[in-house]
């Protein structure tokens, strides 16, 4: 049989899981699931006759290069950072590589040994990155096969809360790493290009920049810029496109409301707070306040916002519970943002029986013959519960469905490599549609941007 190794079984891992045992008696495929937990790796195989849970420490040389000798295909669902020994491994074992991150500096610099080996280190085949470069990639190449001359580019992508299970006033909850959205748009200005021009927009105004955007079935949202929408210019071959800009959806109002975070400073991960372990969450927020003899926490944090206490804003902080002088932090030597963090996590936790939702929205604007077109593509996918959510259906589904096109040759193309090429999109994205991963395109006139506006 042939030997698929899974190193991580988090919960990014759930449904890439299911698929290939799902897939593993037609396919003749044994699938290894490696993780540092023995019982977690246990309970996502649940005891598969074609499946095997491991304990594995990626950091024991030895015992992670005996693992992957023995693979005939690896997928690293570790953190980023810890691909890159997987990756060497790979290389030195001649084995094809699986992840879904972002390609590091690191990973770049082993594509032309990959392409000797004539190895597929296939990254950034999740959901964002993933997803989102196929189904762009798919319609870019359409209307450059008709002779359309692309104009713009805009591509929002959003994990949120599923419409049934929306009951707090910010209409979210975390559905992936809580602290990727407490320190979301931070490490520089957000760049991106509007009718040719470059345009920047600092931390401290990110999330009072914001797109509308209208989803059949959903309704309205909203979306804050990304730091670095040019990232992928020249690798979707957008050059020349007068708009380009990749943002982050959330249900309209959640970007106001988060501003109050920044502009409090308690998004800050750069220093540490004294005392933390024994703060209480109200003496958290009084830390960013001024001092004043008679006025309460309360009425300091209402006049630094410029909010009274009959607006949403106001009710949107008493839900989570922030002036409460009992609760206490209980983390030592943190910063302002692992604090907020734990306390957003109170209030935030999906529920057992919540399920999360992921929205994907691209519009393309272009010219053919003469005229000027534009096509909405947009796709909504509802988790089926907590295990397989639709994070884990939308990240781990495209990693399963790469691998297996790899085993079986139908993507040849080796080095270090992300999923642009039709080879890899077009039989993903035709499979994801089975599993309820559809977009919906939608032709409309070019609307565009006024230049004279910006």
């Amino acid at each position: 049989m042939r030997s698929v190794l899974i190193i991580g079984a988090g919960r990014s891992a759930s449904s890439l899981i299911r698929y290939l045992l799902a897939k593993s008696e037609a396919e003749n495929l044994h699938v290894v699931v490696a993780d540092l937990s023995l019982a977690l790796a246990e309970k996502k195989t649940q005891k598969h006759p074609n499946a095997t849970p491991i304990a594995l420490n990626n950091f024991d040389t030895e015992e992670r290069q005996a693992a992957i000798e023995k693979a005939s295909i690896v997928i690293s669902m570790l953190p980023a950072h810890l691909h890159i020994e997987i990756a060497k491994d790979c290389l030195l074992f001649k084995k094809h590589l699986v992840t879904a991150s972002y390609i590091s500096d690191a990973m770049q610099a082993l594509n032309e040994d990959a392409k000797k080996n004539n190895l597929i280190f296939m990254n950034e085949i999740g959901l964002d990155p993933g997803i989102d470069h196929m189904s762009a990639m798919k319609v870019i190449d359409e209307i450059r096969e008709k002779g359309g001359n692309m104009l713009l580019f805009e591509s929002f992508c959003g994990g949120l809360v599923a419409p049934e299970c929306d009951n707090n006033l910010w209409n979210y909850k975390f559905t992936w790493a809580p602290r990727n959205v407490v320190l979301a748009g931070q490490g520089g200005a957000a760049k991106f290009i509007q009718e040719g021009t470059y345009k920047y927009i600092p931390y401290g105004t990110v999330f009072r920049r914001t797109e509308f955007l209208e989803v059949e079935g959903y309704g309205k949202f909203e979306a804050y810029s990304n730091r670095d929408s040019l990232k992928y210019r020249s690798i979707y071959g957008l050059d020349d496109v007068l708009t380009l800009y990749r943002g982050t959806i959330r249900r309209v109002g959640f970007s106001k409301a988060w501003n109050m975070f920044v502009q409090l400073g308690m998004t800050d991960d750069s220093y540490i707070m004294e005392d933390s372990e024994n703060m209480s969450y109200r003496q958290f927020v009084n830390s960013f306040l001024p001092y004043h003899p008679t006025d309460s926490v309360e009425i300091k944090t209402r006049l630094i916002l410029k909010i009274d206490q009959d607006d949403i804003m106001w009710d949107k902080l008493l839900e989570l519970d922030l002036f409460n002088p009992n609760k206490k932090v209980n983390l030592p030597n943190a910063t302002p943002a692992q604090i907020l963090e734990k306390i957003l996590t109170d209030s935030w936790t999906l529920e057992p029986e919540d399920k999360d939702m992921i929205v994907m929205y691209h519009k393309f604007g272009y010219e053919l013959n003469g005229e000027k077109k534009q096509i909405d593509s947009k796709m909504v996918c509802i988790g089926d519960d907590q295990t397989y959510t639709a994070m884990a259906k939308t990240v781990g589904l495209p990693v399963a469905i790469a691998t297996l096109l790899i085993l079986n040759k139908k993507i040849t193309t080796p080095g270090v490599q992300l999923p642009i090429k039709k080879e890899v999109y077009e039989p993903i994205l035709k499979e994801l549609e089975e599993y309820g991963v559809v977009f919906n395109e939608q032709t409309m006139p070019y609307f565009g941007y006024n230049p004279d506006l910006f």
